[in-house]
């Protein structure tokens, strides 16, 4: 996914979820937006801990990913590839463009 393409309000629209009446996008979808690994994203959010409160981003639940499978939004458990993911806010999602390093990211930022 490119940049131009998330300039399309549609095209970013279809990638948030509502998990707890929130409305989220997962870890892994961000990762792809930012042409990164998920595990990259992941290993900055730990590093960065403090900046992303409950409000911003949170880890989602066996009973949640459980949910995701049976309305296809992911396709299968094994998607997450054994980690729990991370599902951000909209200021989580503004936040994580600031400490993530690819160019993408700094393009994200810039633009916000």
């Amino acid at each position: 996914m490119s940049l131009n393409e998330l300039s399309k309000p549609e095209e970013i629209q279809s990638k948030i979820i509502t998990i707890r009446n929130i409305p989220v996008m997962l870890d892994s979808t961000l990762a792809s937006i930012y042409q990164i690994e998920t595990r990259t994203l992941k290993q900055a959010v730990r590093r960065n801990r403090t900046r992303f409160p409950q409000d911003f981003m949170f880890e989602l639940t066996g009973t949640e990913i459980d949910l995701l499978v049976s309305q296809s939004v992911i396709p299968s458990k094994s998607y997450f590839g054994g980690a729990t993911p991370f599902a951000f806010t909209e200021q989580g999602v503004a936040m994580l463009s600031s400490v993530l390093k690819s160019s993408t990211a700094i393009e994200i930022n810039i633009a916000d």
